[in-house]
C-alpha cells in the first residue's frame, strides 16, 4: 500500500469512527422521549433532511448529490429507508444495547456481500472477526427468546443487513454521492410517518429535542459514506460497529438501562472480535 493510499485509508477510517460515535447517541434520543416511533422517524428525517441540503449548499454541491447519484444512489436512499423505519422502530421494544450490538452482525454480512458481489477480498483476520462478532449477536439475541425484545433485536437486525449493503455499494460505486442519498432516503419516510403516526402532536420541546437528532444523524450518515468509499467493506462494518461498547454505557448513564447478561456477555465477544479484528489493518 503506497504512501497516497494509506493516507486515504486513514481518512476514511476517520470518518466512519465519527459516524460510529454519532450513530451511538441514536437510542438516547429514541427512548428519550415520549413520541412514538414514526413521530420520531418523521422530525429525524425532516431535520435531517433539510440540515444536509443546506450542507451541500454551501459546498456548492447540491447538484452533484442530487442530479449526480443515479441508480446506485437510488437504491442507497431506497434500501436506507427501509432499514431507518426498522432501526428506529426497534429502540422502542428492545434495550439500546441489544440494538447497538447486534449491529455486529454487518461486518459478516458486508464481507459476503462485497465478496459475492463484486469480488473483494476478505483477510482472514477480517473474516475471524465477522465470526466472533456473529457469535457474540447470537449470545445477545438469545436473551430475547419468548419475549417483545425479540421483534426489536429483528428489527435491529434487518439494520445492520441494510448498512452492510449500503457499505458495498458505495464500494462498487464510490463516486454514489452521500448526501443527495440520504436526504432522499428520509423525505421517502416521511409521507409513511405522517399516515400512520401523528407528529404533529407531538410537545414542542421533544420537537427541539428529534430536530438536535437529526443534525447529528445528518452527520453519520454523510461521514460514513464518505469513509465507506475508501475502507474494504468489511473493515468499514468492523470500524462502524466500535458504537457497541459507546451506546450502552450512555444508556446506563443517561436512561439508567442495564444490559442482562447474555447481552453483557455477547458484547464482550463483539467488542473482543473488534480489536482483534482491526489490529494491523491496512
Amino acid at each position: 500500500m503506497n504512501q497516497n493510499t494509506l493516507s486515504e485509508y486513514n481518512i476514511g477510517a476517520v470518518l466512519v469512527v465519527i459516524s460510529a460515535i454519532t450513530f451511538s447517541t441514536a437510542g438516547l434520543f429514541t427512548k428519550g422521549v415520549e413520541a412514538g416511533s414514526w413521530e420520531v422517524i418523521f422530525w429525524r428525517g425532516l431535520f435531517a433532511a433539510a440540515i444536509t441540503t443546506v450542507w451541500t449548499i454551501n459546498r456548492g454541491t447540491l447538484r452533484q448529490n442530487f442530479l449526480g447519484m443515479g441508480y446506485s444512489g437510488l437504491a442507497v436512499a431506497v434500501v436506507g429507508a427501509l432499514g431507518m423505519a426498522a432501526f428506529i422502530t426497534s429502540f422502542k421494544f428492545t434495550t439500546i444495547a441489544n440494538v447497538s450490538l447486534i449491529y455486529a452482525v454487518s461486518p459478516l454480512v458486508a464481507a459476503l456481500l462485497a465478496w459475492f458481489v463484486i469480488g473483494e477480498k476478505v483477510s482472514p483476520r477480517t473474516m475471524a472477526g465477522c465470526v466472533g462478532a456473529f457469535l457474540g449477536v447470537a449470545i445477545i439475541v438469545s436473551g430475547s427468546l419468548g419475549q417483545i425484545g425479540l421483534y426489536g433485536d429483528l428489527l435491529a437486525l434487518w439494520m445492520a443487513i441494510v448498512m452492510a449493503l449500503i457499505m458495498v455499494i458505495y464500494r462498487k460505486y464510490p463516486d454514489t454521492p452521500g448526501a443527495g442519498p440520504a436526504v432522499l432516503s428520509s423525505v421517502l419516510l416521511l409521507p409513511f410517518a405522517a399516515i400512520f403516526g401523528d407528529p404533529f402532536d407531538v410537545e414542542r420541546t421533544e420537537v427541539y429535542v428529534l430536530s438536535a437528532f437529526g443534525l447529528l444523524f445528518a452527520i453519520a450518515s454523510v461521514t460514513l459514506a464518505e469513509g465507506a468509499k475508501r475502507v474494504p467493506s468489511g473493515q468499514t462494518a468492523l470500524l462502524s460497529i466500535l458504537e457497541t461498547p459507546l451506546a450502552p454505557v450512555f444508556a446506563f448513564i443517561v436512561l439508567s438501562e442495564i444490559p442482562n447478561i447474555p447481552t453483557f456477555l455477547g458484547g464482550s465477544v463483539v467488542l473482543f472480535a473488534v480489536l482483534f479484528s482491526m489490529r494491523n489493518a491496512t
